[in-house]
């Protein structure tokens, strides 16, 4: 039986070993974002490339929601004119090359960007409500993760937050659930905002990863 190059290269992906970050994500329950494991993934690789790369030589901060779209279009707006406004929804693919390139372009602008549950990017330069008094968050986490924190209470997204640090953090029904240095030399001066937190190392692409309840 004769199998086409594409057919290989599903069968050589299906066969590779699960990475720690395929694995942590995959605990993360996504029955009310209604997001697919391949799009968080996605997201969170693309966070986790703006974390380290940065743009124009200095570091920046975004926040991706992933899921329940309808439910964060309804709570957020617009900052400008959309970017991604008009563009067919075939372009817009969390997974598509260019457009990742443009959310690193993007992801320079204030706001965020609003991913539906199957990998559309569907907005971009959102402003979140934030509801959550700042209170009921650890210490030391600025406006964006509380407005992270509060759009994945309220709407069941999965948010997902680049910090200026270059700490990519993930909040599911509100809380903070992850956090993950995308270079592991950043443990010299990692402080974690979690009680008891329960190191991952990923060798494989050089993260750590932290989870755990948040203070």
């Amino acid at each position: 039986m004769l199998i086409d190059g594409r057919s290989k290269m599903t069968a050589k992906l299906t066969a590779e070993p699960e990475t720690s970050l395929q694995s942590t994500l995959r605990e993360i329950n996504l029955d009310r974002s209604g997001a697919t494991q391949q799009t968080l993934l996605a997201v969170t690789e693309l966070a986790i490339e703006i974390a380290r790369e940065g743009r124009e030589g200095r570091k920046i901060g975004t926040l991706f929601t992933v899921g329940s779209e309808n439910e964060v279009l309804r709570r957020s707006g617009c900052l400008i004119l959309d970017p991604l406004a008009g563009h067919p929804p075939e372009k817009r693919s969390i997974e598509d090359p260019d457009l990742r390139e443009t959310v690193k372009e993007l992801a320079q602008l204030d706001g965020g960007f609003i991913v539906s549950s199957t990998g559309t990017v569907i907005s971009a330069c959102r402003y979140f409500e934030a509801t959550l008094p700042r209170g009921d968050q650890p210490l030391g986490l600025g406006t964006r993760h509380i407005a992270a924190a509060s759009i994945s209470s309220v709407t069941g997204a999965i948010a997902v937050v680049v910090s200026e640090s270059s700490v990519v953090r993930i909040y599911a029904e509100g809380a903070l659930i992850n956090e993950i240095l995308p270079e592991v030399w950043l443990l010299h001066r990692y402080i974690s905002h979690f009680a008891e937190p329960q190191l991952v190392n990923d060798t494989a692409q050089n993260l750590a990863i932290f989870q755990g309840h948040a203070r």
